[in-house]
């Protein structure tokens, strides 16, 4: 079989892999002019930091398997991490249950509960039961008002902005689920994994391996519509860089673009389709990097649970990975969720970091503007689905309603969140669903999943 391929990230590259594997052919076409989507890289202080910060869990079996199926085992290192909370004023450790028990900001007793209620989530198998009730309403009444008001909410408030009463507790369960799987047993601190070269490296290295294998990988490509004749999708209208646009046929299609995108491309899908995709709200990726020449905090990742500082995390990297490798540089990411109508939204680079900065200076008294070596902006529109009540009930099947169109892409992974590990995941599970339907023998078994009953491991099998 021949398909093509809409996006060349992590589900789209994938996708073509896996095709490949089997004995079919593929052609991706991505719109940017590099590989990796979200985790696309730039270059800084001599080394590749990814656009928006990235890491694994030892439980995403699925790209620690293809990091290993490239040949880039080696440079998989697990490093352990320094979680911290930033609340009334101050940088808290939030690592382990040690910790959690030194947060003094609440009662003995609310900690005691916030640590059994959290313990009760990791252990819990299903997630069914929770999909009709919001994290707003299930996290007071089981870890009480004010453990809930001085570390969940606000957090909640910053990942989701006016949307936060409405994300289902679903969501909040599978972040704790997986988070807390990459401790073990003994709820220690964990370990978190990066591909020493970066998740650049990865995706390079996967976008050469698919044409090595007999594939085709374009970028800067820009895909028109998909091409609809009797019914059926038979191929592509492509414009490659300093050609006419063109039709490309193919025996199916895989989109892995976001649903917005999906519906334009495709008009003539049936409105109640273009309904289920267009009904998805997104919030955007909003990152400030800084390259400083010293460190920020002593925190790897720090959730800042105070919404007056205008930023929901500040993840500093060079806490993780060492500074040597970006030429004695620290880095440090502000991250935010935004809807396109928050005012930070339509800020510029030079705007918004001059809102963060005054900010920087609560979470270290002794920062100075001076420590700013450089700063960069990136921004991602489609990120973050959000994830409310009852949100299974709405994810798009795979097969669209035109028969050999289908679709896979971060809406679609559930009740996992959007990261690379379920991306992988997504794509090549996509490709073996679009085999199977034209009767082509798939070999071979996915990782197994952490979340036995996961939309993206059981769904339309």
């Amino acid at each position: 079989m021949r398909v093509g391929v809409i996006g060349g990230g992590a589900a789209g590259l994938a996708a073509a892999f896996e095709l490949l594997r089997q004995g079919h052919d593929a052609e991706v076409f991505e719109r940017a002019p590099f590989l990796g989507g979200q985790a696309s890289t730039f270059d800084v202080g001599g080394g590749r930091l990814e656009r928006g910060y990235h890491h694994l869990f030892t439980s995403d079996t699925d790209m620690v398997w293809l990091i290993h199926e490239l040949g880039l085992g080696g440079k998989l290192a697990w490093i352990p991490s320094k979680v911290g909370l930033f609340h009334r004023d101050r940088i808290w450790p939030f690592t382990t249950p040690t910790d959690l028990m030194k947060f003094s900001a609440i009662s003995l007793p609310d900690r005691m509960r916030l640590g059994l209620v959290t313990l009760a989530l990791r252990r819990r198998r299903s997630w069914r039961s929770l999909e009709d009730v919001t994290a707003n309403e299930w996290l007071p009444r089981w870890v009480g008002r004010r453990a809930y008001q001085s570390v969940w909410e606000p957090l909640l408030r910053g990942k989701f902005g006016r949307y936060y009463d409405q994300i289902g507790m679903t969501w909040f369960w599978g972040k704790i689920a997986l988070r807390l799987a990459s401790r073990g047993r003994s709820l220690g601190g964990e370990s978190l994994g990066y591909p020493m070269g970066s998740f650049g490296e990865v995706f390079d290295t996967l976008g050469e391996r698919v044409c090595a294998m007999g594939g085709t990988v374009h970028t800067s490509a820009e895909v028109a519509r998909v091409v609809v004749e009797e019914g059926r999708a038979t191929g592509l209208e492509v414009r490659l860089p300093g050609e006419p646009a063109a039709v490309r046929r193919y025996d199916a299609v895989l989109s892995t673009t976001p649903s917005r995108i999906m519906a334009a491309l495709a008009p003539e899908l049936p409105e109640s389709y273009r309904e289920t995709l267009t009904s998805t709200t997104y919030l955007a990726a909003v990152l400030i990097v800084l390259e400083l020449d010293r460190s920020l905090t002593p925190a790897y990742w720090l959730n800042i649970a105070d919404r007056s500082i205008p930023f929901v995390a500040a993840i500093e990297h060079t806490n993780f990975v060492p500074p040597e490798n970006y030429g004695g540089s620290h880095l440090v990411y502000l991250s935010n969720y935004l809807d396109r109508e928050d005012r930070l939204y339509s800020l510029s680079h030079e705007e918004l970091l001059a809102e963060y900065v005054p900010h920087l200076r609560r979470l270290n008294p002794a920062f100075d503007e001076s420590w700013i070596k450089a700063s960069y902006y990136h921004r991602e529109d489609a990120a973050q689905p959000v994830n409310r009540t009852g949100y299974a009930k709405g994810i798009p099947p795979h097969r669209t309603p035109i028969p050999s169109l289908y679709l896979a892409n971060t809406t679609q992974i559930y009740p996992e969140d959007r990261g690379t590990n379920y991306s992988v995941r997504l794509g090549r599970k996509a490709a073996r669903l679009l085999l199977a339907d034209y009767g082509q023998t798939v070999t071979g078994e996915l990782p197994e999943p952490v979340i036995k009953d996961s939309v993206t491991s059981a769904w339309e099998w």
